[in-house]
């Protein structure tokens, strides 16, 4: 990094963005243009499904070593040539996910017969080197291709690349609003299905413009947020580059909260872009993208941002309500369980990707020492399963010591009525969010499933919220996909917590 700031850094990779600028032609220059232009080649070719390896391997999201745990422990740097083709580095890393996207491309293994053994035993030492036959492809089901054509619909192209895909791509709605926007969380999701599919082009293009929109200048009525902020979503704007409108270019126009319903400012999208950015890397074997200037000062900024001194007393993340998937008020505020399971994601991730120089030893240091203390937090204060509730029970309150049992000062009172009869004998879960004198026991599927894909919980306790969806499934799931969180509010409870507000309804 040559002794340069992060600062600097930043603002050198903002001046050597250029616009990108499209000239509008004619209609008769652009209608010659089309006549002499050759037969159109597919955005995303479908490439074939390659031989795949022995199973068994691990996962590679997320993925650190158990020994590195020291405060000066160096990152997990994997270096390698990157694959020519990509399917082949997704099939290499992703065993499982490539069995439960292609069942019938993997034949059942059956024990080899007796004259295979022998014609392998009397094969010549040159066969090792032969090429495996590919195994067939497994035809797309037409809910599949329904799935992948409109996925492909709702990407949106920068400059003549694709670089993500709009939040909602509905037709027949009239009113918009930022749905026709691409948010760096809702693209996750698209993004792994696109990796998985062996289409890295548009992960990269999305991970590098977004990073271009680290660095603009942020502002909410004379106020400016902190460097380093994410955008939570951007949207491709055609603005003249004169007044006689004879050119036009394209630009980036990011949303950081500022022109959000609510005004929030997006605490979870620098979470989630160094998460694709590992996943991206692991997959394609593309590590040259790490050692880029401007991606290492990215990370470096997101991190600063999470890891600066407040006046909070613990090692979660302290946001506003709405500032996550859940971008609504739901009575979140705090400490909720959401931001730090992606916080405790996002530091594991920047710790294997973080190249250590002089620049970057403190924010290591400072990162391996916040994963302690956030992973003890978690695992300590946020499981309830039975035990932990009969012992809330038993709870002193108003101790002042530092020996105190009840930390937070919980008043056995705020035990709901229906968690002791809903929370089975097996099984447990994080609570919604905690702070001094409050814990929310509502359930939230993402905040505990990401703990788990994570391993911010411990087995065990990953053990009980899996065994607790099981024996819940018709409350968790029943006729339609998992529940955001259960269970739901009514009545007063509603008004109050939402704000009467309809699109919680």
């Amino acid at each position: 990094m040559n002794g340069q700031t992060p600062m600097g850094l930043a603002a050198a990779a903002a001046a050597a963005v250029r616009p990108c600028r499209r000239r509008l032609l004619s209609s008769a220059s652009t209608a010659a243009s089309k006549s002499g232009a050759g037969a159109a080649t597919p955005l995303f070719p479908r490439l074939p499904h390659p031989h795949h390896p022995p199973y068994g391997r691990r996962l590679p999201f997320l993925v650190s070593a158990a020994s590195q745990t020291g405060p000066d422990a160096p990152p997990i740097h994997t270096t390698g040539p990157v694959p020519s083709d990509p399917r082949a580095a997704v099939s290499g890393n992703l065993p499982f996910f490539d069995r439960v996207l292609f069942p019938d491309s993997f034949p059942i293994e059956t024990p080899p017969a007796k004259e295979d053994e022998d014609a392998a035993a009397s094969a010549p030492a040159q066969a090792d080197e032969a090429v495996a036959p590919a195994l067939p492809v497994r035809e797309e089901t037409e809910t599949e291709r329904e799935a992948w054509r409109l996925l492909r619909r709702a990407v949106v192209n920068y400059c003549g690349e694709p670089v993500g895909t709009v939040a909602a791509e509905d037709p027949e709605c009239t009113e918009t609003l930022n749905y026709d926007q691409v948010f760096i969380r809702d693209f996750v999701p698209s993004a792994l299905a696109f990796l998985m599919r062996g289409e890295t082009e548009i992960v990269r293009n999305f991970l590098l413009h977004t990073l271009q929109l680290q660095s603009w200048e942020k502002t909410v009525d004379c106020y400016s947020p902190g460097q380093g902020l994410m955008p939570a979503s951007f949207k491709i704007r055609t603005v003249p580059l004169d007044e006689n409108n004879e050119g036009f270019e394209e630009v980036l126009d990011p949303d950081f909260g500022e022109a959000a319903i609510g005004r929030v400012a997006p605490v979870d999208s620098g979470l989630w872009w160094i998460i694709l950015l590992r996943a991206y890397c692991k997959i394609t074997g593309d590590y040259d993208l790490l050692e880029r200037v401007d991606v290492q000062t990215g990370i470096q900024l997101i991190l600063s941002l999470c890891l600066s001194d407040g006046f909070d007393m613990f090692p979660t993340l302290l946001v506003t309500d709405g500032s996550c998937m859940i971008d609504r008020r739901m009575g979140i505020h705090g400490h909720p369980l959401e931001i730090q399971a992606l916080f405790y994601s996002a530091l594991r991730c920047s710790r294997e990707m973080l190249v250590v120089n002089d620049g970057s030893k403190t924010l290591i240091r400072a990162v391996n020492n916040r994963l302690s203390a956030l992973s003890f937090h978690i695992r300590e204060y946020y499981w309830v399963d039975m035990k932990k509730i009969n012992e809330i029970y038993r709870y002193k309150t108003e101790e002042y010591s530092h020996e105190a049992t009840n930390k937070f000062n919980i008043y056995p009172e705020q035990i709901p009525s229906w968690l002791v009869d809903w929370i089975p004998e097996k099984g447990g879960y994080l609570i919604g969010n905690l702070q001094p004198a409050h814990m929310d026991f509502r359930f939230f599927s993402l905040g505990n499933l990401w703990a788990i894909a994570s391993s911010l919980t411990t087995p065990r306790q990953a053990e009980g919220i899996l065994s607790l969806i099981e024996e819940k499934w018709d409350d968790l799931v029943a006729n339609m996909p998992l529940k955001i969180c259960y269970p739901a509010m009514e009545d007063d409870e509603w008004r109050i917590i939402t704000g009467s507000d309809p699109k919680n309804t």
